[in-house]
């Protein structure tokens, strides 16, 4: 779990085309959590088996004149870090540019493999002019058209044939919490002081840590792996190849984790970016506490604390039922309680409902409020049970599965979170036929 496979290349090239036709096929899988955006840029792709992320760079890039070498250049040197594999793809009407070059410069001193993809070649003659790409020093041309999908299974073969294995160590049993969030939030010394030592260096230059951090955390009767994610280094210039790397960052630890703390910090606020990684959260549903740390900078009056989390609450909805707490990891202000917070996530995220008082408790909800008919027909619900996932999905059996809409599945989550423990954890509900 947690391969990335990165899309890179010049502006125009088809980048944003070939990224759709990869995860079309888990597209409606991915969007069926309520109150979800849909992300561009960012989503799963499963072929022969094999299940990965792919990453579409070109929605970072400003599609303007004021694209320099530089800012590609500083997308792709991203990308090789943090993918496992890279598509470069090159556009087979242009022919290879200056711009192509200077990219294949980049990629020729990575580790990484490459799949040069040379897209457009619609037509069959188009297959001789592609050979002009293998100039660029970087091995085998795959010929694809991103519209009609020719050539596209052919290149999938052979990435799932050089993603990393699958890692199921001993630790992968372990719960494993996450400590995400955007740079200079505290990351660092909250793992500090759940760890008891100065396992990572904690300064304002950004750059310390490169990688995740994992911990094996046993105390008070918890055992659990805990990730530190805080290497998103600093740019000099705040622009969107820092949301970019934070996003990549992001994604990896957030699908190899099973709880994400969140961390906000309290005198910035809950912004778009927190926003985004919330929704990513979501969308690989994952458990959730958000934590607000710097919380002993805040100049309090009599309400600080309910106002601010009415707003964050506001800027969630309608997925609210998260916990949110307010901490300081400088003076351990309620950093217990991120741990016991945590873990109950965890164990909600995890529990088994039997079906008996499941049907029990949601038929009579159905009964109280029936699912509005549509065009004279009437839905009727007859069963529910919970799918042994590794996360809750219900499946909702009915007449009429196809008419049930929106507000009314949103009437049925809020039902089976009045009733069961689901604080902090996305749930998905499906309905299917009877």
């Amino acid at each position: 779990m947690g391969n990335i496979v990165a899309i890179v290349g010049r502006p125009n090239v088809g980048k944003s085309t070939l990224f759709n036709r990869l995860i079309e096929r888990r597209e409606a899988i991915v969007d069926n959590v309520s109150g979800v955006t849909r992300d561009r840029l960012y989503g799963h792709c499963e072929w022969n088996g094999r299940t990965f992320s792919v990453i579409d760079t070109g929605g970072y890039v400003k599609d303007s004149d004021d694209i320099f070498e530089k800012e590609i250049a500083r997308q792709v040197v991203i990308a090789i870090e943090e993918a496992d594999v890279i598509i470069f793809m090159v556009d087979v009407l242009a022919g290879l540019t200056d711009l192509d070059s200077s990219v294949a410069d980049l990629l020729r001193k990575s580790e990484k493999p490459v799949f040069v993809t040379a897209n457009k070649v619609d037509i069959h003659e188009r297959i001789l002019d592609a050979y002009e790409f293998y100039n660029l020093g970087l091995g085998e041309i795959y010929s694809i058209s991103a519209i009609n999908g020719s050539g596209t299974g052919d290149l999938l073969d052979e990435i799932v044939k050089v993603l990393p294995e699958d890692k199921n160590a001993e630790e992968e049993e372990l719960p494993r919490i996450t400590i995400v969030g955007r740079p200079n939030v505290g990351k660092s010394s909250l793992t500090n002081v759940l760890v008891g030592e100065e396992r990572n260096i904690v300064t304002d230059i950004a750059g310390t840590t490169r990688d995740a951090i994992n911990t094996r955390y046993i105390k008070f009767g918890f055992d659990f792996m805990l990730v530190d994610t805080a290497g998103v280094r600093k740019k000099s210039k705040v622009n969107q190849d820092l949301e970019f790397y934070s996003v990549m960052r992001a994604i990896r630890a957030i699908e190899n984790s099973d709880v994400c703390l969140l961390m906000i910090d309290a005198s910035v606020g809950f912004e778009a970016q927190d926003q985004n990684i919330l929704n990513l959260i979501r969308k690989n549903k994952k458990g959730i506490v958000i934590l607000v740390n710097k919380w002993d900078l805040i100049d309090k009056t009599t309400n600080t604390l309910k106002e601010y989390q009415k707003s964050i609450m506001e800027k969630i909805a309608p997925f609210n039922d998260i916990p949110i707490l307010f901490i300081s990891a400088l003076t351990k202000q309620r950093v217990h309680k991120v741990i016991e917070t945590a873990m109950a996530v965890y164990e909600n995220r995890t529990q088994r409902i039997p079906t008996a008082r499941l049907n029990e408790v949601m038929l009579q909800a159905i009964e109280d409020y029936n699912p509005p008919s549509v065009k004279g027909k009437y839905i009727k619900i007859k069963y529910v049970t919970q799918l042994p996932t590794p996360t809750p999905v219900f499946a909702f059996f009915a007449n009429l599965p196809q008419y049930i809409k929106e507000p009314y599945k949103r009437y049925l989550e809020n039902k089976l979170r009045e009733n069961f423990n689901f604080t902090g954890v996305p749930i998905v509900l499906v309905f299917r036929n009877k």
